[in-house]
């Protein structure tokens, strides 16, 4: 089947395509940033719990832009929404660029990945609803396919990042710039071009019906990870913070009538959440930890394959789905399952080729979670229109700048931390940093410093000093038992998955309905 043969609209192959290259600029962007976390720790000396919020603040305003451009994508109209993604994508290379000392850096760096996250949340604001309207006959195998460019995007960055960083030692802002290529292509792609209106635009539903299913329950989700941006990212008093949180909730609710919304909905929102720790709070930090266990190619040629996994298999979701009989929620399920089996397995690597086919299996697990889940969120609540799978995508985002990446790499921190210091407590207390490491509830920890890490890592093995072995080798154990905590994400998944697949069972089997037949 072609996408020409299946859409709705004539230049439905045209629409796709922009979406594709809109979603790839910001694959390509995130996995430069992957890739010059060491860059951005040896200059400017940040730790691991450090750089999980820059790279936190990457996704964080994704949420923004995802959530305001599903509001108002239909009356502002998807055209002017990509003209202000473009404008933001430059504007945010322009401010990481100004992380000039060890002073300013934090602060441009976070912005300028807060910026990026932004734009990149108001193209999927666009791209998500626009393809789930052009093929509404199967929504789950054209999101894959949609969703297919944000691996391929972190192919190219990836190569690109090995080419010029590994090999020709090119600085990090030249790297970083790269993505705006495919920001000019998918501007050019998406320029004059016409576009058809939601199934719930079409029938002249308001906001607030369109947040009902959404309603108190699904707000509650949203709510509670702004409360953590307010008093994380901006640095508010915790009680600021959760008020204006709690504001947020009590408008959702005068709009909708005080709907407590659908149970099914406010599940899909918590797997989302869930989705977005897993698959890109790890994604943000698998080089920094394979290129630790191994060398920092290797650790760039392990991310190019589990991507170019991802980037293959999101073209056969509708072959997997009618061969092996699944429904989309039965394929969740399933992808859950391996991507257990992978990081469990990945915990344990010991050489290059079982990292190969341990991160291989992750990489199965967790080709489909995204595009599958916005595909099952249109299909069961189309009266939402662009809002649902909006605020889906803005929660994942959000969940992995503020609980996956920092949570990742707070873990690094702790594990690291308490290895060297059970193992070799003199060394530890010269080598740990100054500010310790927080991550929402869990006790501060002292991390190792980011410099003098990699300053030891900088030695040839065979020359380190003992004192030096046992910094590197706290770190890669606190690698391991990251990925191993990690696994248990996908496996709180894989609960709420079968869940569902119970409970459609129960009500006939799964399918997309449409407005008219909700109930």
């Amino acid at each position: 089947m072609s996408a020409k043969t299946e859409g709705i609209v004539p230049n439905s192959s045209r629409l796709l395509l922009a979406g594709f290259m809109a979603i790839m600029a910001a694959g390509t962007g995130f996995a430069l940033r992957g890739g010059i976390f060491d860059n951005w720790a040896s200059e400017f000396g940040f730790t691991a719990t450090q750089l999980g919020a820059i790279g936190g603040a990457g996704f964080t305003g994704f949420c923004f832009g995802i959530i305001i451009t599903g509001m108002i994508v239909d009356k502002i109209g998807y055209g002017k929404m990509v003209l202000v993604a473009f404008a933001l994508h430059v504007l945010s290379a322009l401010v990481t660029f100004a992380a000039t000392t060890p002073e300013n850096a934090a602060h441009f760096l976070t912005w300028g990945m807060f910026i990026f996250a932004f734009a990149n949340g108001t193209l999927e604001g666009v791209a998500n609803p626009l393809v789930a309207t052009i093929f509404p006959k199967n929504r789950t195998h054209f999101l894959n396919i949609l969703h297919a460019s944000w691996p391929a995007g972190m192919v190219a960055g990836a190569i690109v990042g090995w080419i010029l960083d590994d090999k020709l030692k090119v600085g990090w802002k030249v790297q970083l710039s790269l993505y705006l290529i495919p920001t000019i292509v998918y501007g050019i792609l998406f320029m004059g071009q016409t576009f058809p209106k939601s199934e719930a635009s079409q029938k002249g539903a308001k906001l607030g019906e369109m947040f009902k299913d959404v309603g108190i329950l699904g707000a509650l989700v949203v709510c509670y990870l702004l409360s953590l941006f307010f008093g994380g990212t901006l640095g508010l008093p915790a009680g600021v913070a959760y008020g204006i949180a709690g504001l947020l909730l009590i408008g959702v609710g005068i709009i909708t009538k005080f709907s407590i919304g659908s149970f099914l909905l406010f599940f899909l929102f918590v797997a989302h959440l869930l989705v977005g720790a897993v698959e890109l709070g790890t994604d943000g930090w698998i080089q920094n930890i394979t290129g630790n266990l191994f060398t920092s190619e290797q650790g760039k040629y392990l991310f190019i394959w589990t991507s170019a996994i991802m980037f293959g298999l999101r073209f056969c979701a509708n072959f997997i789905e009618k061969n092996l009989k699944l429904s989309p929620v039965g394929l969740l399920l399933l992808s859950a399952i391996l991507a257990v089996v992978g990081l469990r397995f990945a915990s344990g690597m010991q050489t290059f080729g079982i990292a190969l086919l341990a991160l291989g299996i992750y990489a199965l697990g967790k080709t489909f979670f995204w595009p599958t889940m916005l595909a099952v969120a249109s299909d069961r609540f189309p009266r939402t229109g662009a809002i649902a799978i909006s605020m889906m995508g803005g929660i994942g985002m959000l969940s992995a700048g503020l609980i996956g990446g920092p949570g990742l790499g707070y873990s690094k921190d702790r594990f690291s931390s308490q290895t060297l210091n059970n193992s070799n407590p003199a060394v530890y207390e010269q080598v740990k940093a100054e500010t310790p490491s927080k991550f929402l509830f869990l006790e501060p920890v002292n991390a190792i410093d980011g410099k003098k890490l990699a300053e030891a890592k900088a030695v040839a093995k065979e020359a380190r000093s003992p004192e030096q072995e046992a910094i590197v080798m706290a770190d890669q154990t606190g690698d391991r038992k990251t990925l191993t905590a990690d696994s248990f994400i996908p496996l709180s998944m894989a609960v709420i998955y079968l869940l569902m697949l119970l409970y459609f069972k129960s009500i006939g089997g799964y399918k997309a309905v449409h407005i008219d037949e909700e109930k």
